[in-house]
């Protein structure tokens, strides 16, 4: 996402949920847990960890799918599309399914988590891999990473 658009809109495949983000990922990343396996009906998920005051849903009312425990997993519910999650006791950032913008073209994958559990046909560009996730304190290093990575 360019320093000088970062407004980006977007939906669901059927159109009836809309959203829009106006601040840049905090970081992007593909997960090859077997949980995004399934949601996703792909070989891993592809999201973008946007901060919560820079994302809304602009049309339409999604509802909570996949599992319904404290993390929630927001679809259309019309056509079932998964589009983000807020993920468990985190309120400050949203995490978007990237393909649900209309242009999904600046957000290729900085992490990739639960490679441990990917198809070893299934690889991503990513620049740092893991095989579960990254301990909690290298968050603060990959995030500012990306954001040199990103405006690069």
């Amino acid at each position: 996402m360019s320093a000088e658009t970062v407004a980006r809109e977007g939906g669901c495949r059927c159109g009836r949920v809309r959203l829009k983000v106006t601040k840049r990922p905090l970081i992007t990343m593909a997960c090859h847990c077997t949980g995004c396996q399934r949601m996703s009906s792909s070989a891993y998920s592809l999201s973008a960890a946007i901060p919560a005051d820079g994302f809304e849903v602009t049309e339409g009312e999604p509802v909570i799918g996949g599992l319904h425990g404290a993390s929630r997993h927001y679809f259309c519910g019309y056509c079932m599309t998964w589009m983000f999650t807020r993920p468990e006791g985190i309120d400050w950032f949203v995490n978007i399914r990237p393909t649900m913008l209309d242009d999904a073209s600046w957000s290729p994958p900085f992490i990739e988590t639960w490679t441990s559990e990917g198809f070893p046909w299934a690889k991503t560009a990513a620049v740092h891999s893991f095989e579960k996730l990254p301990p909690m304190e290298a968050y603060e290093g990959l995030i500012k990473q990306y954001a040199e990575w990103e405006l690069a």
